[in-house]
């Protein structure tokens, strides 16, 4: 593959680009000399749900490559109708819009979620991209359909999935488990409220992640699907257990059962394999390390 920097840098689209992984994803390839393009228009944002407005935009951009952030990505997200609109219908006005280029992305990558191993981890361990998909509520759903549905386009896209397992970093909503433990400490608060301490995550830095995205585009060939994950994971206990120890105080942990979430997956938890054949080794930043770089902001 041609080096970004000879002549005219190669134009990435990447739709949720002002969004916690976004922001990173569009960092980590400026660095590495690509230009990259949100899905705006007339200065502001497209609605994904606007056909017309997502297809003039695409054709004002006309990309070389797409990666596909934009969607609910809260997994309790109140509005379940808003949830399927947008992480489904929204996806194929994109999809339909890149298929009506002159030229097609050399690669589109698609963002889905390892939600939609669901209850399967608790039967296999470390999941592979092999592990039938069982989702256990709405949004891992919703990814999964859309999964199906984006495969419709596949003869005229060269599409690849991912399917990212827990991530966190600055920046991150309060609303997810990781920044909101870290921001009762930072704040010095003797009590936080939480669901379930007894699961067990991957707990991913987001730069490693924007890392992978753009490596996933500098070895394109042919389409997949890739868990994004390093085969590691931690107990809520063990985050709180580290973030005592960051912050030199303890908390008082207590359960609240509007927080305990019916058909909770127990253990979520990948297999990296498949992506390190394509990409190679990763950099990967241990969970100590990335709650310090939380506290620290």
């Amino acid at each position: 593959m041609a080096s970004p920097s000879e002549t005219v840098p190669r134009r990435v689209l990447v739709t949720g680009r002002d969004g916690f992984t976004g922001r990173y994803v569009a960092e980590e390839l400026e660095r590495a000399g690509y230009e990259v393009c949100g899905l705006n228009a007339h200065g502001g944002r497209v609605d994904l749900l606007d056909a017309a407005a997502v297809q003039a935009a695409v054709a004002g951009i006309r990309p070389w490559a797409v990666i596909h952030l934009a969607a609910i990505a809260f997994v309790a997200h109140g509005d379940v109708d808003s949830l399927y609109r947008t992480n489904i219908v929204g996806t194929r006005h994109l999809l339909a819009a890149l298929a009506e280029l002159p030229a097609a992305p050399s690669i589109v990558v698609l963002a889905s979620s390892a939600n939609v191993y669901g209850q399967a981890a608790g039967q296999t361990g470390k999941l592979d991209e092999s592990v039938p998909a069982a989702p256990a509520n709405d949004y891992a759903v919703s990814k999964l359909a859309m999964e199906y549905m984006a495969r419709t386009w596949s003869d005229r896209l060269p599409l690849v999935f991912t399917r990212p397992f827990n991530y966190t970093g600055v920046g991150q909503d309060e609303r997810f488990l990781i920044p909101k433990i870290v921001t009762h400490f930072r704040r010095g608060e003797e009590i936080v409220e939480l669901g379930n301490l007894d699961v067990w995550r991957e707990f991913m830095d987001v730069r490693t992640v924007a890392w992978t995205y753009r490596r996933l585009l500098e070895t394109c060939g042919e389409g997949d699907t890739f868990n994004i994950c390093t085969g590691n994971s931690h107990s809520l206990r063990e985050v709180v257990a580290m973030m005592e120890d960051i912050a030199g105080h303890a908390i008082e942990v207590r359960v609240n059962p509007a927080f305990v979430r019916a058909n909770e997956v127990q253990c979520l938890v990948g297999d990296p394999a498949r992506l390190q054949r394509r990409i190679g080794p990763f950099p990967q930043r241990v969970l100590r390390e990335t709650l310090r770089w939380m506290y620290g902001a």
